[in-house]
């Protein structure tokens, strides 16, 4: 089955193109997820999606895919769920500390994120360093849990087909829908699970969070820091949290505006090996963790809270 009825509707340019219904978006991103079709369609529908932009109904139908064809993660308990796909090319990925930071507050926490990325320093590469090892299955996952530790799993194992999709950027040079979808997945049963969405540019940051209403979600949405989905350690970002889909500006963070008046004490190098020794030390307690960062855990503690009462 092809999908040149649909490349038909979202390729006609910024301007003449039209956005598919949430059952349309469903059905052609499994098509595109399940190869279904060639590559020339799947690379034409990803650059008219680049260039159209997805609309809230075609994003909730191609999570709705992916989430289909992807590994399900039970929990009892409230889940927070940290998408690491950027990495870090400045400043040292403090992804890993958010998550040993909120672990030790007893949350369940998942990262889930790339294997490999030659340009950047990833968060699998400081879990793996600091001897933590990536989940495999689901069980993997809760013992990690039952130890108060947080699980790393890899979108290879998460969602097998939206990883292939992700590596597409790799031969066309440009980032497609499934960079959006992969930050925006729930992959937990049972229970409800906290968003910690984040964005590069503020586009996106408005697509979100139009998008976050319309679904409902619990998530807390913020300018990541190069992306990733951790509060930026020298200055504090604004993170809006949304409670079933609810802006709640009570448990949300305002930007730190001004002059710094001190440096937090970071590693001078951003390589796996220094960050995972920096990280291990702030959770030891041997250095002090930054502000932002423990802002940021503060308010997803409060936030999980607010979810377990409503």
């Amino acid at each position: 089955m092809g999908i040149a009825a649909y490349i038909k509707v979202v390729g006609r340019g910024k301007d003449g193109a039209r956005s598919l219904d949430v059952e349309q978006a469903r059905e052609v991103f499994g098509l595109v997820l399940d190869k279904q079709v060639t590559d020339l369609e799947i690379g034409a529908f990803l650059m008219a999606m680049r260039i159209k932009a997805e609309s809230d109904e075609e994003l909730e139908g191609f999570c709705q895919a992916a989430e289909q064809r992807g590994l399900r993660i039970h929990s009892e308990r409230p889940v927070v769920l940290l998408p690491s796909y950027n990495g870090a090319r400045k400043l040292p990925n403090l992804t890993a500390l958010l998550a040993w930071l909120l672990a030790r507050e007893g949350v369940p926490v998942l990262v889930h994120g790339v294997l490999n990325d030659e340009t950047r320093v990833t968060t699998a590469d400081i879990f793996q360093t600091m001897g933590c090892h990536h989940a495999r299955h689901e069980q993997d996952v809760q013992r990690a849990w039952s130890r108060h530790e947080p699980a790393f799993v890899s979108i290879d194992t998460l969602c097998p087909p939206l990883a292939r999709l992700l590596d597409v950027r790799w031969t066309i040079g440009l980032r497609g829908p499934g960079h959006t979808v992969v930050k925006l997945l729930n992959p937990v049963t049972g229970t409800r699970a906290l968003r910690v969405v984040s964005y590069t540019h503020p586009e996106y940051g408005r697509g979100h969070h139009g998008f976050l209403q319309k679904i409902g979600a619990d998530a807390m949405l913020m300018r990541g820091t190069e992306g990733e989905p951790v509060a930026d350690p020298r200055r504090q970002p604004k993170i809006e949290t949304f409670i079933a889909g609810q802006p709640r500006p009570e448990l949300s963070l305002v930007r730190e505006d001004g002059s710094l008046s001190e440096l937090p004490l970071l590693p001078k190098e951003i390589d796996a090996n220094t960050t995972a020794l920096y990280i291990q030390s702030v959770v030891s307690g041997e250095k002090p963790a930054p502000e932002p960062v423990l802002k940021q855990v503060e308010a997803v503690v409060q936030a999980l809270g607010t979810m377990r009462a409503s």
